[in-house]
């Protein structure tokens, strides 16, 4: 997240000041810490809010070099560390970072004197990578310079900057859109069903070794959350508009966050609706609300990206989750023009092109690349005045550009590319700094002389190489066994993560999907599990 990262930390708030129930203290009484192998003590033990683990900043900031002070009369932590220098104060939902007020979210505590925060914020802000051990109630910590370990059977893996893989993101993506992942066809309307399904997913996913879910929270300009822009997802209840009765997403981002895993809202921003029929649709759709911004291609109802207004209500509906909920990124899929466009079939956006090209592109391509840089420039800077540490990243079609077309391009020969097809400039996107991170869905094996896995990886190294942007690899589990040249033996994915570790620009891996992943296509998870303990 580039320089964001201390700004996390503003992901915390000072509401109250109260000491510890009764439970709590039952509860905070099991929780034990090591600090590079050491127990860390502490007067006030850390202990359970929420779900969430708590734990005394002063003791672990103090013993990464940091520093914490008091002001009882303020009612004010400063704490510091080199030239940065972040204020809380009790009762004030912001806080300041070297003068600069930002929006907190979570709790901070006092507790006989000490100043308690959620683990989880501690261990990424801090440089420092955090373990629990639900079996053992523990909670292991380690600094940079400790060799990091790799993570142990019943931990939660945290994450810190370097290349190995302990220390890399680990993702999965989680689809909603047809059901695909969460929730079952079987669970529509039925809340108890659906918190137990997902439960049970991500417990599979963390015993695997994911710590990061990519979860689909706009299947179709609609949502899996309340919101005020767009309509309730069919995928919950069957019915488009209804209401489950419960707020998903936020059971999810809790759900994901008691694991210490990451979460991360993903947004299909474009499209409008599977279906092509608006009288089937909710009145509030932006379909019926907005017919003029609607364009039919391909079997899909898709928003206009060439008209500012649309473009700026998908904006306003990603920030409705960004301000509402404690989520850790937002993340867009390759999902901006349609790519299968025909002389038959096109994507009718003509007299668009004309009203809305005050900078009088010539060429329509171009234009229309236009309008995915501005849309990806402006949510980005939306997402980081609000909630600066919170990751924004896309994960485009695996290809750029062929070397053919474009001698800059890799050495592939696609039939379908990201800039030409999807109108998707990643190459803006990546120099001007407007991603935080980037992750191409590099869905071919070592061995697809069309487009090779290695020498995509190597292309994408090169593009985010010295601009700050992380590059997270998207791996295609779901192949595997497919007739496709490569997929015949689970090995190729381990052969890809391997790979990874010659390039220092790649930092994570990302598997579509979730479910693709945990049925073990070819006896998949014994070796990746077996892989994540051993690198």
């Amino acid at each position: 997240m580039k320089f964001r990262s201390l700004l996390m930390l503003l992901l915390l708030s000072v509401l109250s000041l109260s000491s510890l129930s009764p439970s709590a203290q039952a509860k905070a009484s099991q929780i034990t810490m090591l600090l590079d192998g050491q127990p860390l003590q502490s007067d006030v033990p850390p202990f359970l809010k929420s779900n969430f683990t708590m734990v005394p900043l002063r003791v672990i900031s103090e013993g990464l070099g940091a520093s914490v002070n008091w002001n009882n009369s303020a009612s004010t932590a400063t704490i510091s560390k080199g030239s940065d220098t972040l204020v809380l104060q009790a009762g004030k939902k912001t806080a300041k970072v070297n003068g600069t007020a930002v929006t907190l979210d979570a709790t901070v505590q006092v507790v006989s004197g000490r100043t308690m925060v959620p683990l989880r914020f501690v261990g990424e802000h801090l440089g420092i990578l955090v373990n629990w051990n639900q079996a053992k109630q523990q909670v292991t910590l380690f600094t940079k310079d400790s060799g990091v370990p790799p993570t142990a059977p019943g931990t939660t893996p945290g994450t810190i900057p370097g290349n190995t893989d302990s220390a890399q993101l680990r993702g999965a993506w989680i689809s909603t859109v047809y059901n695909l992942d969460w929730p079952s066809t079987k669970s529509y309307g039925n809340e108890d069903q659906q918190k137990t399904e997902y439960i049970a997913l991500l417990d599979k996913l963390q015993d695997t070794g994911i710590n990061a879910v990519f979860v689909q929270v706009r299947p179709a300009a609609d949502a899996i959350y309340p919101s005020e822009l767009v309509p309730w997802s069919q995928y919950l209840t069957g019915t488009p508009g209804k209401n489950p009765g419960y707020d998903p997403l936020a059971f999810l981002v809790e759900e994901t966050h008691k694991r210490g895993m990451q979460f991360h809202a993903w947004f299909n921003p474009f499209r409008a609706s599977i279906l092509t029929d608006v009288s089937k649709l909710p009145a509030n759709s932006t379909a019926v609300q907005h017919p003029d911004w609607i364009v039919k291609q391909g079997g899909k109802l898709y928003i206009n990206p060439g008209i500012p207004e649309a473009r700026q209500q998908i904006i306003d509906s990603v920030m409705e989750v960004v301000r509402n909920y404690n989520i850790d990124g937002v993340h867009l899929d390759d999902y901006f023009y349609p790519s299968g466009e025909s002389s038959t079939d096109i994507f009718n956006d003509d007299s668009t092109y004309k009203t809305y090209n005050s900078d009088q592109i010539k060429n329509k391509g171009d234009w229309r690349r236009n309008n995915i840089n501005i849309f990806v420039r402006d949510l980005g800077q939306s997402i980081h005045n609000v909630k600066p540490g919170v990751s924004f990243g896309i994960s485009p079609f695996g290809v750029w550009r062929n070397k053919a077309t474009d001698f800059t391009g890799s050495d592939t020969k696609a039939g379908v590319t990201a800039y030409d097809s999807m109108y998707a400039d990643v190459r803006t996107w990546i120099q001007n700094g407007w991603i935080d991170y980037v992750a191409p869905q590099i869905y071919w094996s070592m061995s697809f002389t069309n487009a090779r896995y290695d020498k995509l990886v190597d292309w994408w190294s090169q593009e985010v190489r010295g601009t700050g942007v992380k590059l997270y690899v998207g791996h295609a589990p779901y192949k595997l066994g497919s007739p496709e040249i490569g997929w015949q033996t689970a090995q190729e994915i381990i052969n890809q993560l391997k790979y990874n570790k010659q390039s220092d620009e790649v930092q994570g891996s990302i598997f579509y999907s979730a479910k693709d992943l945990l049925k073990s296509p070819l006896g998949l998870l014994p070796l990746l599990k077996s892989y994540f303990l051993t690198n």
